[in-house]
C-alpha cells in the first residue's frame, strides 16, 4: 500500500500524519513516499519518517523525492498538504486588503485572502489530479489544503480522480465542548451542512441531551451572554471551564441566540463569512474575543514546528506517537477495511444540501467505507443560514472558473460578490484584486491581463 504526501517536507502536518499512518494496523509495511520542492525540509521529514517508523514498529519502507511525477506513480492515496508561495503570498492576501478597509481574521478561506489564494492554488491542486489521472488513476486524494471547498470543487470538476477534502474544525469544535464539559469525546455527536469553515449545525446530541439546551445552560451559568465579553488576560484561556469555552466560542453563542444554531468551526473562520463581525465599531472582531491570525504569529508558529522536528531527531524530545485526530489515516483505514465511520467530509453535492446545486462541495457528515464517501444526510438548512451559504457557494463557483482560466473579470466578479471582499466600490475593489494579483504574480503564471 503506498501512500504519498504531497508538501510532505511540512514541519506543521507531516510528524502527525506520518505518527497517525505508523499507528494504524491496517498500513502496517506500508511504503510511505514523501514529496516536497524544499531539499532542507524534506531531508528532515524522512529521517523523522524512518525514527518514527523504527520507534512505532510500522514495517513501513519510506521514500523521498523533489519529483512529483515519481512521487505519485504507483500511489493508492495521495495527501495534499500545500501552500502556494507560503508566507511570502499570504502576507500579501492580508496586507493588500487593509488599505481599502478590510482585516481579516484568517484569510485563507474566503473574503479577499481566500479568493485571492484559490487563484494560486486551484491550478496547482488541478496539476496534481491530473498527473494522478495518468500514474495512479484508481488513487484517492485527500486534500488538507486550504481554501478546501475551491480546491476540492476544482478537482472533482476537473479530473476523474476520486477526491476528499478533511478539515479538523467540526473534530475540534466537538472535543472543546466535551472538554468543558469534563465528558469524554464520543458523548458529543453532531450533525452538520454549510461549506468549509461554515458548516452549520443541524443536529447536537451530548449524552442523549439536546445539545442546545446544553449550551443554553452553559451560557446562563455563565452569566449570559452579556458576561461573555472580551476581558484582559481570558482571550487565550485553555478550554478547562464552561466559561473559558464559552468565552472562545462568544461569536457562535451569539449565533445561538439569533437565529438557533450555528457552524461548528473557530470564532476567526466564521466571522470571514459574516462581514458586519469584521468592522471598525467591533474592533476588528476583537469585542466577540477574536483576534487575527498575522503573518508574524504563523512565521513564530513555523519556528516552533521547526524545533520541534530538530528535538526529536537529536532526542532531546519524546517522538510524537499519539494519535492526532486528523483524518487521513482514519479515512484510508476505512477505505482499505471497510470499517464505517461517520465523518465530515467535503465531497461533491449530490442531495447531502437540498437547497444547493448538485456537483458544488459542501462540508457534512458522510459515511466512509470499503465502498468510498458518501454523504449521509440530506439537509435543508434554516434561513438565514441557507441564503448565507448560497452565497458563499456562489463566490466560489465563480473563483474556481476564474482560477482555471486566468480570467480577471470572474477575479472581480467573485470578490464583488463576496460579503467580505465585495464592501467596497467598483472602483476600490477593482484596483485590490489588480494589486493582489499583482503581488502575488509569480505564482500566477497562466494569468494574462
Amino acid at each position: 500500500m503506498q501512500v504519498t504526501i504531497v508538501g510532505g517536507g511540512s514541519y506543521q502536518w507531516t510528524p502527525e500524519l506520518m505518527a497517525d499512518l505508523f499507528a494504524t494496523p491496517s498500513l502496517h509495511g506500508l511504503h510511505l513516499v514523501l514529496e516536497d520542492i524544499e531539499p532542507e525540509a524534506l531531508a528532515k521529514m524522512e529521517a523523522l519518517a524512518n525514527r518514527l517508523n523504527d520507534t512505532m514498529g510500522a514495517g513501513a519502507v519510506v521514500s523521498a523525492t523533489s519529483d512529483q511525477k515519481r512521487a505519485l506513480e504507483g500511489a493508492d492515496f495521495v495527501i495534499v498538504t500545500i501552500s502556494t508561495g507560503g508566507f511570502e503570498s499570504m502576507a500579501v492576501d492580508l496586507e493588500v486588503p487593509v488599505r481599502y478597509g478590510i482585516r481579516q481574521t484568517v484569510g485563507d478561506t474566503v473574503g479577499p485572502g481566500g479568493i485571492s489564494r484559490s487563484l494560486r492554488n486551484v491550478p496547482v491542486l488541478v496539476s496534481i489530479a491530473k498527473d494522478m489521472e495518468e500514474l495512479c488513476p484508481e488513487a484517492w486524494l485527500l486534500n488538507i489544503t486550504n481554501p478546501m471547498t475551491c480546491l476540492t470543487r476544482a478537482v472533482c470538476r476537473e479530473t476523474s480522480i476520486k477526491t476528499v477534502g478533511l478539515c479538523h474544525e467540526v473534530g475540534n469544535w466537538c472535543l472543546d465542548l466535551a472538554i468543558a464539559l469534563g465528558k469524554p469525546s464520543e458523548s458529543v455527536e453532531v450533525s452538520v451542512c454549510g461549506v468549509n469553515h461554515f458548516p452549520v449545525i443541524t443536529d447536537l446530541v451530548v449524552e442523549g441531551e439536546d445539545g442546545f439546551s446544553v449550551l443554553a445552560e452553559m451560557v446562563a451559568s455563565s452569566g449570559g451572554l452579556d458576561s461573555l465579553a472580551p476581558r484582559d488576560g481570558l482571550l487565550d484561556a485553555e478550554p478547562m471551564s464552561v466559561m473559558d469555552f464559552c468565552r472562545r466560542h462568544y461569536l457562535q453563542l451569539t449565533l445561538l441566540d439569533e437565529w438557533g444554531t450555528f457552524p461548528a468551526a473557530g470564532d476567526r473562520h466564521i466571522a470571514e463569512f459574516l462581514p458586519w463581525i469584521l468592522t471598525a465599531e467591533t474592533e476588528w472582531g476583537a469585542s466577540f474575543n477574536i483576534s487575527a491570525t498575522t503573518i508574524a504569529d504563523r512565521m513564530r508558529d513555523q519556528d516552533s514546528f521547526i524545533q520541534d522536528v530538530d528535538k526529536w531527531l537529536c532526542g532531546e524530545l519524546p517522538l510524537q506517537t499519539w494519535q492526532s485526530g486528523e483524518l487521513p489515516a482514519p479515512v484510508i483505514d476505512s477505505l482499505i477495511t471497510g470499517m464505517r465511520r461517520v465523518i465530515p467530509a467535503n465531497i461533491p453535492n449530490a442531495g447531502q444540501a437540498v437547497d444547493l446545486p448538485a456537483g458544488v462541495v459542501v462540508e457534512s457528515m458522510c459515511v466512509v467505507d470499503g465502498d468510498g464517501i458518501c454523504g449521509r444526510d440530506q439537509v435543508t438548512l434554516r434561513a438565514p443560514y441557507a441564503e448565507l451559504v448560497r452565497r458563499h457557494v456562489a463566490v466560489q463557483e465563480l473563483t474556481v472558473e476564474a482560477a482555471l482560466n486566468g480570467d480577471f473579470n470572474l477575479a472581480k466578479a467573485a470578490f464583488f460578490l463576496d460579503p467580505l471582499a465585495g464592501r467596497g466600490s467598483f472602483q476600490e475593489t477593482g484596483l485590490m484584486v489588480e494589486q493582489l494579483l499583482e503581488g502575488t504574480k509569480n505564482w500566477l503564471p497562466n494569468w494574462d491581463r
